[in-house]
């Protein structure tokens, strides 16, 4: 489940960061300091429009700001941190033009959107929005515990990871059932492949007796010996016919007849040959 979300940051408030704020990617070189996001706090985070990019995003936000922004209107040393379908991308805004930056966010949550400061989170599938209480890291992994920020403690918190993917839907607090989830999703269970036992061969007499009484007891009047019992009523090989030697017509007359009595229920003719031959003369 991929969300496609960005985030605008901006430099912290404060006496301390004053050096950093408004100044353009090259000045910041030129004196020493470079991008990080320890200096800097998110001020939105929304869902991406059909076709968004950095620079459609400054533009809308420079021409009117959302209700929920917390910062000042887009301008010099911002940073767009964009997530698309888990790939994320961070762009410092500079005087006229987007810088890419490679590593923003390495020192937070592992390059994701998600951290503590984390407000108006959207979660897929969720209604309202969210904000991250508490966290925890297991086998290395950091996960955050999310409350509605609409229905407060009235509806049941969320865990997601650090790309904010929804991991476990129920929880209340990071207990042993809410950790056991998290490792299971860390660590799924791998599925067991039994091998079959292989069985011997069987001859055609044992295959014979798994085909059904009937078929074994008819097999047993027609077949010459058992070893013959194999599910096929006698499969003998036909007898050739001698070189130059055509098949009896009077004999095939005679399987029909007897066939088609058979099939009226009517019993069978018993007409000699010489007297069906006779017969057929006249």
């Amino acid at each position: 489940m991929n969300v496609n979300q960005f985030a605008v940051y901006q430099v912290k408030e404060g006496a301390a960061y004053r050096h950093l704020r408004f100044r353009s990617y090259d000045e910041l070189l030129q004196n020493g300091f470079r991008v990080d996001v320890a200096n800097y706090q998110p001020v939105y985070l929304s869902q991406m429009a059909l076709g968004d990019t950095a620079e459609t995003i400054v533009q809308r936000f420079r021409t009117k700001l959302p209700r929920s922004f917390k910062g000042h209107i887009i301008s010099v040393s911002d940073v767009i941190v964009m997530n698309r379908a888990g790939e994320v991308s961070s762009y410092f805004v500079d005087k006229g033009k987007l810088i890419a930056l490679a590593d923003f966010l390495r020192l937070n949550s592992s390059g994701t959107l998600v951290s503590m400061d984390t407000r108006d989170y959207r979660i897929e599938g969720k209604p309202g929005t969210w904000l991250a209480c508490d966290d925890v890291i297991v086998d290395g992994r950091r996960f955050f515990l999310m409350q509605n920020e609409q229905m407060k403690n009235a509806a049941a918190y969320a865990v997601v990871d650090e790309s904010g993917k929804l991991i476990v839907d129920t929880a209340q607090k990071f207990d042993e059932d809410v950790l056991r989830l998290i490792r299971e999703h860390l660590h799924p269970p791998q599925p067991v492949h039994q091998e079959q036992a292989k069985q011997p061969p069987m001859e055609n007499r044992q295959k014979a007796f798994e085909n059904g009484e009937y078929l074994r007891a008819a097999e047993m009047t027609e077949e010459q010996n058992y070893s013959f019992i194999d599910g096929r009523i006698n499969n003998l090989p036909p007898k050739r016919q001698k070189a130059g030697q055509r098949p009896s017509v009077l004999k095939r007359l005679h399987e029909k007849q007897a066939a088609i009595a058979a099939r009226r229920g009517k019993p069978m003719p018993q007409v000699g040959l010489e007297q069906a031959a006779e017969r057929n003369r006249k």
